[in-house]
């Protein structure tokens, strides 16, 4: 009896270490590239990616809604957070794939969407994490395969807020209304304009 106790109990400390373990691989990171519904899509197609949700952040106005937001007087952005497992996927490589699914040298928002909430930004919510945002842009701007500047800042981050239900998974919920939206912004044609390749299908590679 003692004996079982006492495995049971080495097998639980074991699995509760190991929960430790596991929770302490999981990180975020905000992004901010134009229609929050599109950049949603692209990061939850990459393998290490836990979950993403929609949200504002950077901007002035507490517990901001979408109406408030597309007004363009909170000073917020579409963003998203990204929560992912970094014994799989780097934040490093996220980064790096952020570019290419973005325009990164459009200063007026992203594609048929204009004006701030649509603007683009990486988010840091560490030194850490802005020494690799930093490092990650310092290689695309050598890298990049076009003359257009780079004006996407690299942003501290500030309180991220929830967007509403219907905005979560929304290419999920709605697909053709999703697909059809993407297709007539412009977003896939361009980013292969720019980049040589759709952003999307990095993560597939």
């Amino acid at each position: 009896m003692k004996i079982h106790r006492v495995f049971g109990g080495m097998i639980g400390a074991a699995l509760l270490t190991h929960s430790f373990a596991v929770k302490a691989t999981t990180q975020t990171m905000i992004v901010a590239g134009g229609c929050f519904w599109c950049v949603e899509s692209d990061f939850e197609k990459v393998d290490g990616v836990l979950d993403v949700v929609s949200g504002y952040t950077g901007g002035h106005t507490e517990n901001p809604t979408y109406r408030e937001v597309s007004a363009k007087k909170t000073g917020h952005y579409e963003a998203v957070k990204i929560t992912f497992d970094d014994t799989k996927v780097t934040l490093k490589s996220l980064s790096d794939y952020f570019w290419k699914t973005i325009d990164p040298t459009d200063d007026k928002g992203q594609f048929c969407d204009k004006g701030s909430p649509y603007f683009t930004a990486m988010f840091y919510q560490s030194d850490e994490q802005k020494a690799i945002y930093e490092t990650s842009l310092a290689e695309i701007k050598q890298s990049k395969p076009f003359n257009e500047k780079i004006v996407t800042p690299i942003l501290a981050a500030s309180p991220f807020y929830l967007a509403e239900t219907y905005h979560q998974d929304y290419y999920k919920k709605n697909p053709i209304r999703y697909r059809y939206y993407r297709a007539s912004c412009g977003r896939d044609s361009k980013i292969e304009v720019l980049w040589g390749e759709v952003g999307e299908t990095q993560s597939k590679k």
